[in-house]
Protein backbone atom coordinates (compact mmCIF):
# COMPACT_ATOMS: atom_id res chain seq x y z
CA UNK A 1 0.00 0.00 0.00
CA UNK A 2 1.35 3.36 -0.97
CA UNK A 3 1.65 6.10 1.54
CA UNK A 4 -1.16 8.20 0.45
CA UNK A 5 -3.37 4.69 0.56
CA UNK A 6 -2.35 4.63 3.74
CA UNK A 7 -3.40 8.12 5.02
CA UNK A 8 -6.90 7.85 2.89
CA UNK A 9 -7.31 4.56 4.73
CA UNK A 10 -6.68 6.16 8.20
CA UNK A 11 -9.23 7.94 10.35
CA UNK A 12 -9.32 11.90 10.16
CA UNK A 13 -7.73 12.42 13.26
CA UNK A 14 -5.20 9.56 12.15
CA UNK A 15 -4.91 11.41 9.22
CA UNK A 16 -4.44 15.20 10.96
CA UNK A 17 -1.49 13.70 12.65
CA UNK A 18 -0.53 12.19 9.37
CA UNK A 19 0.05 15.51 7.29
CA UNK A 20 2.88 17.27 6.98
CA UNK A 21 4.09 18.76 10.09
CA UNK A 22 5.00 21.88 8.61
CA UNK A 23 1.98 22.32 6.87
CA UNK A 24 -1.16 24.67 7.67
CA UNK A 25 -2.96 21.94 9.92
CA UNK A 26 0.12 21.61 11.89
CA UNK A 27 -0.76 22.00 15.70
CA UNK A 28 2.72 24.37 15.64
CA UNK A 29 2.38 25.39 12.31
CA UNK A 30 2.90 28.27 13.00
CA UNK A 31 6.46 28.28 14.57
CA UNK A 32 7.52 24.78 15.64
CA UNK A 33 10.39 23.91 12.81
CA UNK A 34 11.37 27.48 11.55
CA UNK A 35 12.10 28.85 14.87
CA UNK A 36 13.37 25.41 16.83
CA UNK A 37 15.52 24.27 14.00
CA UNK A 38 17.69 27.92 13.57
CA UNK A 39 19.22 26.42 17.29
CA UNK A 40 21.07 23.43 15.13
CA UNK A 41 23.69 26.53 14.16
CA UNK A 42 24.91 27.40 17.78
CA UNK A 43 24.61 23.53 18.33
CA UNK A 44 27.07 22.86 15.77
CA UNK A 45 29.34 26.02 16.32
CA UNK A 46 30.04 25.01 19.33
CA UNK A 47 30.31 20.63 18.83
CA UNK A 48 33.05 22.06 16.42
CA UNK A 49 34.25 24.33 18.97
CA UNK A 50 34.30 20.74 21.09
CA UNK A 51 36.69 19.22 18.60
CA UNK A 52 39.18 22.27 18.25
CA UNK A 53 39.50 22.13 22.11
CA UNK A 54 40.41 18.32 22.30
CA UNK A 55 42.88 18.99 19.21
CA UNK A 56 44.14 21.60 21.66
CA UNK A 57 44.60 19.08 24.24
CA UNK A 58 45.69 16.21 21.85
CA UNK A 59 47.81 18.38 19.54
CA UNK A 60 48.61 21.31 20.89
CA UNK A 61 46.13 23.42 18.32
CA UNK A 62 45.95 27.20 19.25
CA UNK A 63 42.68 28.37 21.69
CA UNK A 64 41.65 30.66 19.31
CA UNK A 65 39.63 28.62 16.69
CA UNK A 66 37.23 27.21 20.00
CA UNK A 67 37.34 30.11 21.45
CA UNK A 68 35.75 31.88 18.29
CA UNK A 69 33.24 28.48 17.52
CA UNK A 70 32.10 29.03 21.05
CA UNK A 71 31.61 32.69 21.26
CA UNK A 72 29.88 32.79 17.84
CA UNK A 73 27.57 29.70 19.05
CA UNK A 74 27.00 31.33 22.48
CA UNK A 75 26.07 34.96 20.93
CA UNK A 76 23.34 33.36 18.05
CA UNK A 77 22.32 30.85 21.29
CA UNK A 78 21.51 34.11 23.41
CA UNK A 79 20.15 36.13 20.43
CA UNK A 80 17.55 33.05 19.21
CA UNK A 81 16.72 32.51 22.68
CA UNK A 82 15.85 35.93 23.83
CA UNK A 83 13.75 36.04 20.54
CA UNK A 84 12.00 32.77 21.03
CA UNK A 85 11.23 33.80 24.34
CA UNK A 86 10.09 37.02 23.02
CA UNK A 87 7.57 35.02 20.64
CA UNK A 88 6.90 32.60 23.56
CA UNK A 89 5.39 35.71 26.02
CA UNK A 90 3.02 37.26 22.97
CA UNK A 91 1.63 33.69 21.76
CA UNK A 92 0.39 31.64 25.18
CA UNK A 93 1.35 28.14 24.82
CA UNK A 94 3.71 28.65 22.30
CA UNK A 95 6.85 26.10 23.63
CA UNK A 96 3.79 24.03 24.63
CA UNK A 97 2.68 23.27 21.23
CA UNK A 98 6.22 23.39 19.89
CA UNK A 99 7.03 20.52 22.50
CA UNK A 100 4.01 18.23 20.29
CA UNK A 101 4.42 19.42 17.07
CA UNK A 102 5.53 15.70 15.54
CA UNK A 103 8.01 17.14 13.24
CA UNK A 104 9.97 19.93 15.37
CA UNK A 105 8.96 18.99 18.98
CA UNK A 106 12.21 16.38 19.72
CA UNK A 107 14.09 20.03 18.48
CA UNK A 108 13.02 21.50 21.72
CA UNK A 109 16.03 19.83 23.28
CA UNK A 110 18.15 22.08 21.42
CA UNK A 111 17.61 24.89 23.64
CA UNK A 112 18.90 23.26 26.94
CA UNK A 113 21.36 20.83 25.16
CA UNK A 114 23.58 24.32 23.74
CA UNK A 115 23.28 25.61 26.99
CA UNK A 116 25.12 22.64 28.70
CA UNK A 117 27.56 22.62 26.22
CA UNK A 118 28.56 26.24 26.51
CA UNK A 119 28.54 25.99 30.31
CA UNK A 120 30.55 23.20 30.74
CA UNK A 121 33.38 25.08 28.56
CA UNK A 122 33.02 28.27 30.17
CA UNK A 123 32.59 26.55 33.39
CA UNK A 124 36.35 26.65 33.48
CA UNK A 125 36.71 30.62 33.36
CA UNK A 126 33.64 30.73 35.78
CA UNK A 127 33.41 28.54 39.17
CA UNK A 128 31.79 28.05 40.61
CA UNK A 129 29.30 29.99 38.73
CA UNK A 130 30.06 27.55 35.22
CA UNK A 131 29.21 24.66 37.36
CA UNK A 132 25.58 25.77 38.22
CA UNK A 133 24.51 27.01 35.14
CA UNK A 134 25.72 23.82 33.82
CA UNK A 135 23.61 21.44 35.86
CA UNK A 136 20.50 24.08 35.68
CA UNK A 137 21.10 23.22 31.80
CA UNK A 138 21.20 19.56 32.30
CA UNK A 139 18.06 19.67 34.73
CA UNK A 140 16.22 22.36 32.00
CA UNK A 141 16.95 19.32 29.26
CA UNK A 142 15.78 16.49 31.58
CA UNK A 143 12.05 18.54 32.29
CA UNK A 144 12.38 18.77 28.66
CA UNK A 145 12.85 15.16 27.94
CA UNK A 146 10.52 14.55 30.29
CA UNK A 147 7.56 16.62 28.70
CA UNK A 148 8.34 15.17 25.30
CA UNK A 149 8.41 11.07 26.58
CA UNK A 150 4.98 11.82 28.29
CA UNK A 151 3.39 13.14 25.37
CA UNK A 152 4.74 10.57 22.83
CA UNK A 153 3.83 7.54 25.34
CA UNK A 154 0.37 8.67 25.70
CA UNK A 155 -0.55 8.65 22.04
CA UNK A 156 0.51 12.09 21.38
CA UNK A 157 2.14 10.66 18.08
CA UNK A 158 1.96 8.38 15.25
CA UNK A 159 4.01 5.80 14.03
CA UNK A 160 4.26 7.75 10.87
CA UNK A 161 5.40 10.72 12.19
CA UNK A 162 8.20 9.10 13.79
CA UNK A 163 11.83 10.02 12.56
CA UNK A 164 15.52 9.73 14.32
CA UNK A 165 15.82 13.21 15.42
CA UNK A 166 13.35 11.82 18.13
CA UNK A 167 16.73 10.38 19.38
CA UNK A 168 18.44 13.61 20.35
CA UNK A 169 16.73 14.72 23.16
CA UNK A 170 17.07 11.20 25.56
CA UNK A 171 19.81 9.65 23.57
CA UNK A 172 22.81 12.65 22.91
CA UNK A 173 21.58 14.94 24.73
CA UNK A 174 21.87 12.90 27.93
CA UNK A 175 25.39 11.98 27.02
CA UNK A 176 26.13 15.53 26.65
CA UNK A 177 25.09 15.68 30.23
CA UNK A 178 26.86 13.21 31.52
CA UNK A 179 29.72 15.41 29.51
CA UNK A 180 28.55 18.03 31.42
CA UNK A 181 29.04 16.29 34.56
CA UNK A 182 32.31 15.08 33.95
CA UNK A 183 33.51 18.68 33.31
CA UNK A 184 32.55 19.85 36.84
CA UNK A 185 33.57 17.01 38.14
CA UNK A 186 30.68 14.80 38.85
CA UNK A 187 31.53 12.06 38.21
CA UNK A 188 28.20 10.04 39.98
CA UNK A 189 25.91 12.26 38.21
CA UNK A 190 28.02 11.59 34.74
CA UNK A 191 27.37 8.00 34.85
CA UNK A 192 23.57 8.25 36.08
CA UNK A 193 23.26 10.22 33.07
CA UNK A 194 25.49 7.93 30.27
CA UNK A 195 23.09 5.42 31.75
CA UNK A 196 20.02 7.33 30.73
CA UNK A 197 21.13 7.76 27.40
CA UNK A 198 22.13 4.20 27.16
CA UNK A 199 18.78 2.73 28.80
CA UNK A 200 16.80 5.77 26.06
CA UNK A 201 19.21 4.56 22.89
CA UNK A 202 18.29 0.91 23.18
CA UNK A 203 14.66 1.65 23.44
CA UNK A 204 14.12 4.35 21.22
CA UNK A 205 16.37 3.56 19.05
CA UNK A 206 14.80 0.01 18.08
CA UNK A 207 10.91 2.03 17.54
CA UNK A 208 12.90 5.02 15.47
CA UNK A 209 14.94 1.94 13.39
CA UNK A 210 11.54 -0.28 13.17
CA UNK A 211 9.75 3.00 11.59
CA UNK A 212 12.16 3.78 9.48
CA UNK A 213 12.51 0.17 7.95
CA UNK A 214 8.47 -0.58 7.97
CA UNK A 215 6.95 2.48 8.19
CA UNK A 216 7.22 3.98 4.42
CA UNK A 217 9.41 6.79 3.28
CA UNK A 218 10.31 9.66 5.82
CA UNK A 219 9.39 13.30 4.89
CA UNK A 220 12.30 14.96 3.41
CA UNK A 221 12.65 17.23 6.32
CA UNK A 222 12.77 14.50 8.93
CA UNK A 223 16.07 12.67 6.72
CA UNK A 224 18.05 15.23 7.95
CA UNK A 225 17.67 13.62 11.77
CA UNK A 226 19.97 10.70 10.53
CA UNK A 227 22.35 11.96 11.91
CA UNK A 228 21.38 11.28 14.76
CA UNK A 229 22.27 7.59 14.38
CA UNK A 230 26.01 9.12 13.88
CA UNK A 231 25.20 11.70 17.19
CA UNK A 232 24.25 9.04 19.63
CA UNK A 233 27.62 7.44 19.42
CA UNK A 234 29.96 9.94 19.21
CA UNK A 235 28.61 11.49 22.11
CA UNK A 236 28.35 7.99 23.83
CA UNK A 237 32.19 7.69 23.39
CA UNK A 238 33.38 11.28 24.47
CA UNK A 239 31.30 10.67 27.62
CA UNK A 240 32.74 7.27 28.43
CA UNK A 241 35.91 8.49 27.52
CA UNK A 242 35.51 11.96 29.77
CA UNK A 243 34.27 10.08 32.55
CA UNK A 244 36.74 7.11 32.60
CA UNK A 245 40.21 8.33 32.02
CA UNK A 246 42.96 6.10 31.08
CA UNK A 247 43.45 2.99 28.92
CA UNK A 248 41.33 1.91 26.83
CA UNK A 249 38.83 -0.66 27.48
CA UNK A 250 36.58 -3.57 26.45
CA UNK A 251 33.42 -0.51 26.77
CA UNK A 252 35.42 1.92 24.87
CA UNK A 253 36.36 -0.77 22.35
CA UNK A 254 32.55 -1.70 21.66
CA UNK A 255 31.61 2.11 21.31
CA UNK A 256 34.16 2.76 18.78
CA UNK A 257 33.21 -0.32 16.77
CA UNK A 258 29.57 1.07 16.92
CA UNK A 259 30.32 4.71 15.55
CA UNK A 260 32.59 3.37 12.90
CA UNK A 261 29.76 0.94 11.26
CA UNK A 262 27.57 4.25 12.25
CA UNK A 263 29.89 6.57 9.93
CA UNK A 264 29.66 4.20 7.43
CA UNK A 265 26.20 4.50 7.02
CA UNK A 266 26.25 7.86 6.84
CA UNK A 267 28.86 7.97 4.00
CA UNK A 268 25.87 5.18 2.49
CA UNK A 269 23.31 7.86 2.93
CA UNK A 270 25.33 10.73 0.96
CA UNK A 271 23.15 9.74 -2.10
CA UNK A 272 19.74 10.61 0.00
CA UNK A 273 20.96 13.61 1.28
CA UNK A 274 21.78 15.20 -2.21
CA UNK A 275 18.23 14.72 -3.13
CA UNK A 276 17.15 17.04 0.35
CA UNK A 277 16.54 20.34 -0.56
CA UNK A 278 18.83 22.48 1.50
CA UNK A 279 17.51 24.03 4.71
CA UNK A 280 18.68 25.17 8.39
CA UNK A 281 18.35 21.53 9.03
CA UNK A 282 21.35 20.51 7.49
CA UNK A 283 22.97 21.74 10.35
CA UNK A 284 21.98 18.49 12.78
CA UNK A 285 25.04 17.39 10.61
CA UNK A 286 27.10 19.84 12.18
CA UNK A 287 26.63 18.58 15.75
CA UNK A 288 27.31 14.81 14.30
CA UNK A 289 30.45 15.13 12.49
CA UNK A 290 31.72 17.72 15.14
CA UNK A 291 31.19 15.28 18.11
CA UNK A 292 32.58 12.32 16.39
CA UNK A 293 35.79 14.56 15.26
CA UNK A 294 36.29 15.12 18.76
CA UNK A 295 36.28 11.69 19.80
CA UNK A 296 38.68 10.74 16.69
CA UNK A 297 41.23 12.97 17.96
CA UNK A 298 40.98 11.77 21.53
CA UNK A 299 40.89 8.25 20.76
CA UNK A 300 43.83 8.55 17.68
CA UNK A 301 45.80 10.52 20.74
CA UNK A 302 45.43 7.01 22.71
CA UNK A 303 46.92 5.14 20.04
CA UNK A 304 50.43 4.18 18.91
CA UNK A 305 49.00 4.74 14.89
CA UNK A 306 51.77 6.02 12.68
CA UNK A 307 50.82 9.18 11.16
CA UNK A 308 47.92 10.04 14.01
CA UNK A 309 48.59 13.65 14.06
CA UNK A 310 48.30 14.02 10.00
CA UNK A 311 45.07 12.01 10.34
CA UNK A 312 43.76 14.14 13.11
CA UNK A 313 44.74 16.87 11.72
CA UNK A 314 42.45 15.91 8.01
CA UNK A 315 39.80 14.99 10.08
CA UNK A 316 39.52 18.00 11.93
CA UNK A 317 40.20 20.26 8.66
CA UNK A 318 37.38 18.82 7.01
CA UNK A 319 35.30 19.27 9.48
CA UNK A 320 35.36 22.89 9.89
CA UNK A 321 35.43 22.68 6.22
CA UNK A 322 32.08 21.34 6.29
CA UNK A 323 30.77 23.66 8.60
CA UNK A 324 32.16 27.20 6.95
CA UNK A 325 30.58 25.52 3.66
CA UNK A 326 27.15 25.57 5.42
CA UNK A 327 27.51 28.71 7.22
CA UNK A 328 28.37 30.29 3.66
CA UNK A 329 24.73 28.89 2.22
CA UNK A 330 23.14 29.86 5.38
CA UNK A 331 24.28 33.52 5.31
CA UNK A 332 21.77 35.98 3.73
CA UNK A 333 22.55 36.26 0.15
Amino acid sequence: MTDSATVAAQTPAAQDRALPPDGPSSPAGHSGMPALSRFGIPLGLAGLGGAWSAARSSLGSPMWPEEILYGAASSLWLILTALYVFRGLRRKGTFRADLKHELAGPFASFIPLVGILLTAHYSQYLPPWGAWLCMAFIAALAIVAAQLLAHWVTGGVSMQSIHPGYLLPVVPGFFVASIGFSSIHSHDAATAAFGIGAFFWLVIGTVVTVRLMAGGESPPAAKTGLSAYLAAPATANIAWMVSHPGPVGAVQLGLTGVLVIMALMQVMLLPEYRKIPFTQMFWVFTFAVGATTNYAIRWLATTGLPGRDIYAWTILGLATAFTLVLAARTAPK
